[in-house]
């Protein structure tokens, strides 16, 4: 098992005040709210008639309301893209209240990462060659100078680990604010512009074993160099690699580090749109559930799309404003011509926003036309329902009038009052169903 990506720091000690170093803890009073500790014979308002409950039916409601709210809260964390801290070492680092600012206060920056947990991957790029190299030991890379050859490098880190991003940080001269909000996932998209360097947060999307997956990316800008920190070693980046690597005449070779930013970032904000493909899939079908005769609930589901397109409209809403402060022209890092390309990135932003406010609509929609149809299913069966009784009540009648206790019925010693009595009842369901059906009202559709 990998050692976790980072820890909560512990609860600092209490000091006691003097003279209470040595004396014994207080007991914890088991009396539990609204109840007296008062004995039952000795309390004046005790009424033995009152219904009293015992404590273990207490303690068990509590225990129960405990587990709901538990369960809640993992429901809202799991909706806003919180840590989830019962997740077996994939914790990630908080901000304990009052500590100091920066990554110099987390103690494990200087504990290496086992092997295999964080990985490391360099590309140093010109216009000629592109050479592609993993990083098995951070401090001899860092030591070594960076060949002359190199007009563009780009370092990625799979995995968050305070060692390699404060070695990062030293080596590469990042403000320590940048670097501590890398640890501190998940941060809301911005971009924060420092004297030499630029530092950008976005998120990722992704479709992995039929669910949205999110995570938070990292990038540091600087001139020829970009810095990018993931949760996870799996991307949407491959492209990019490839362009580099394949095509001699890319712009990717040719540009500065911001334009390869702005590549990572584009690639980012476009992945949006397969995964906005598959829901507008999945609503489709939805639709055509709830409009099919025997329809199952589909309720569930249609939340379950509504909570991942609020997820996603949350992360796309603020990129549009880190895409728009990108391309403000006091951006000295960023370069006029990515900044012509940034506009494009933020025509996709729109677009993406707007499809999902649609596709939001939409599941408002199937919602409402999922109780509709439940409704009218029902109405439908107490249609059926009410005519069933319709037809029995003359029969009821007639076998409720001759059924009475009294001497004088003549019916009852006539020769065929038997077959009669059924001769009618047959007659009058034939005509009631026939009326039922002129008006239309056994055409049921369930």
């Amino acid at each position: 098992m990998p050692p976790p990506r980072s820890t909560i720091p512990p609860s600092e000690k209490v000091t006691l005040p003097p003279g209470q170093e040595t004396s014994d803890p207080p007991e914890r009073s088991t009396i539990l709210p609204g109840r007296s500790s008062i004995p039952p014979e000795e309390d004046p308002d005790y009424d033995p008639s009152s219904p009293s409950f015992p404590d273990d039916a207490v303690e068990r409601s509590l225990e129960r309301m405990t587990s709901t709210f538990g369960e809640l809260g993992r429901l809202v964390g799991s909706t806003l893209g919180l840590p989830n801290l019962e997740d077996g070492g994939n914790t990630t680092q908080t901000h304990a209240p009052g500590a100091p600012p920066g990554i110099e206060h987390i103690t494990e920056q200087w504990t290496p990462p086992e092997p295999g947990t964080i990985r490391i991957r360099v590309m140093d790029v010109c216009k000629e060659k592109v050479e592609t190299h993993w990083v098995d030991d951070l401090d001899d890379f860092l030591s070594r100078p960076q060949p002359e050859w190199v007009k563009l490098r780009w370092v990625d880190v799979d995995g968050l680990h305070a060692y390699v991003v404060s070695k990062l940080q030293r080596a590469y001269g990042f403000h320590t604010l940048a670097a501590e909000d890398v640890l501190h996932v998940p941060q809301r998209p911005r971009v924060d512009a420092y004297t030499d360097h630029l530092f950008i947060v976005a998120r990722m999307f992704d479709w992995r074993r039929d669910q949205l997956v999110t995570e938070q990316i990292s990038v540091f800008v600087k001139q020829g160099l970009v810095v990018s920190f993931q949760e996870h070693d799996e991307d949407v980046w491959n492209p990019i690699r490839d362009r580099l690597l394949q095509y001699e005449a890319s712009k990717l070779r040719l540009g500065d580090a911001s334009y390869l930013a702005y590549a990572l970032l584009d690639a980012t904000v476009d992945h949006c749109f397969p995964i906005l493909e598959r829901y507008g899939e999945m609503l489709d079908h939805l639709e055509d559930t709830a409009l099919a005769p025997e329809a199952p609930d589909v309720l569930q589901e249609v939340h379950a799309v509504k909570r991942n397109l609020t997820i996603l409209r949350k992360a796309v809403w603020p990129m549009r404003e880190v895409i728009a402060e990108l391309g403000r022209e006091d951006q000295l890092l960023v370069s006029p011509d990515t900044r012509t390309y940034l506009r494009d990135v933020y025509q996709h932003c729109v677009q993406i926003i707007d499809i999902i406010e649609t596709f939001r609509e939409l599941a408002s929609s199937l919602t409402d036309l999922s109780l509709s149809m439940a409704s009218k299913r029902m109405n439908e069966v107490m249609k059926l329902l009410t005519i069933i009784s319709t037809v029995f009540i003359p029969i009821t009648f007639l076998a409720g009038v001759y059924g009475m206790n009294f001497v004088l019925l003549p019916e009852l010693h006539w020769k065929y009052g038997y077959i009669f009595f059924w001769v009618f009842c047959g007659l009058e369901t034939a005509g009631l169903l026939f009326w039922f059906r002129r008006k239309g009202w056994l055409r049921i559709k369930a």
